[in-house]
């Protein structure tokens, strides 16, 4: 008897649930599609991997790279003295809402105007604030509103092997990201600069004519330096080296260009690519004629290992101590002279390009 029950029981149940899936089907029809198998409760379907893509820092520093026009018109000094134009192509980055944008000094020099372009298409007319011969970096301003900023990061520190991603206006194709990795810091030397102040990252991430003072971001979309040059051979050889000024040292250029119109930099006249063992002092290469360091006797070979009160541990920290001395301060140098030690004080000069 208590089977029997049981059995109508299950029935009933049976029944009522049949009823009541087809009231769901005919109320919600979609569910006809709904496709479901015992085994998938065993074996679910394998997750669907995302590609690797750097979609997300494109967006968000693509915005905040533009195109820059630089017109100059040029007089023939014959006859007649006809006029010519030539524009200049290259790339800048909008490094904050109030319109200033940072770009290469080649990209502008010379120009009698200045056209930037927007990724939107808005076309605004700029202004040369400033520039920097030694960085190759220069200053333009915008009278915009709402304009997209690069994203940046104060403390940011750049090391071989991180991906970054160049971006800029190649050949006046359009925006165009290309990727690489940083493949060494501190690059000095070379031609690459008139001063040995001036370290580059060097990366492959390619940089056609066009790219000059565009973004080098990292993975995040946040400004690693500013696209610069691109390695040429005695040859003329293009060697897939390119180069790229520090974020922090374009941050500081630009603040002093925007602040006083220029960048003063104080000059010893030295060089120096060696340290001395243990990483105490650094040794000088050579000392330039007519300079501050040859007018207070500085030798080669003569290894510095303090300025003021400031133990010398690179050759960076060196210059750096040195380009941030404004022009007629004195400093005093402590040096290892065939194992004597000697104190020289040393009036810092304004380094005047030719």
């Amino acid at each position: 008897m208590k089977f029997i029950s049981s059995l109508k029981y299950i029935l009933h149940s049976a029944f009522y649930g049949v009823v009541i899936a087809i009231a769901l089907i005919l109320l919600f029809p979609h569910l006809r599609d709904t496709t479901f198998s015992g085994i998938e409760l065993f074996n679910p379907p394998a997750p669907i991997i995302q590609p690797l893509s750097y979609a997300k820092a494109v967006q968000n520093a693509g915005p905040a790279v533009v195109n820059i026009y630089s017109e100059e018109i040029q007089t023939s000094q014959g006859y007649g003295r006809k006029s010519s134009r030539s524009i200049s192509l290259g790339s800048g980055v909008i490094m904050d809402s109030a319109g200033y944008i940072l770009t290469n000094y080649h990209v502008v020099q010379n120009a009698n105007s200045i056209i930037v372009l927007l990724q939107t298409g808005q076309s605004l007319s700029a202004e040369l604030i400033g520039f920097d011969i030694f960085t190759d970096l220069a200053v333009l301003k915008v009278n915009a509103i709402n304009l997209p900023v690069i994203p940046q990061r104060e403390g940011l520190i750049s090391r071989a092997g991180d991906v970054v991603l160049a971006i800029g206006n190649p050949l006046n194709l359009g925006q165009t990201i290309t990727q690489g990795i940083i493949s060494a810091t501190g690059r000095t030397g070379g031609g690459l600069s008139i001063t040995s102040y001036l370290e580059f990252l060097q990366m492959d991430a390619a940089i056609n004519d066009g790219n000059s003072g565009g973004a080098l971001i990292n993975t995040n979309g946040e400004l690693v330096g500013i696209n610069s040059r691109k390695f040429i051979d005695d040859k003329h050889n293009i060697q897939g080296i390119f180069f790229a000024v520090p974020y922090k040292l374009a941050h500081k250029v630009m603040q002093k260009i925007i602040a006083t119109g220029t960048v003063t930099r104080g000059w010893l006249g030295v060089s120096t690519n060696s340290s001395r063992a243990g990483g105490k002092g650094i040794v000088i290469d050579t000392v330039e004629s007519n300079s501050p360091a040859q007018k207070a006797g500085l030798q080669i070979g003569d290894a510095i290992y303090q300025i003021d009160d400031e133990t010398i541990t690179s050759v960076a920290q060196a210059l750096d101590l040195v380009a941030e001395t404004p022009p007629g301060d004195t400093l005093v140098f402590k040096i290892f002279r065939r194992n004597k030690l000697l104190e020289v004080s040393i009036m810092i000069e304004e380094k005047v390009v030719d």
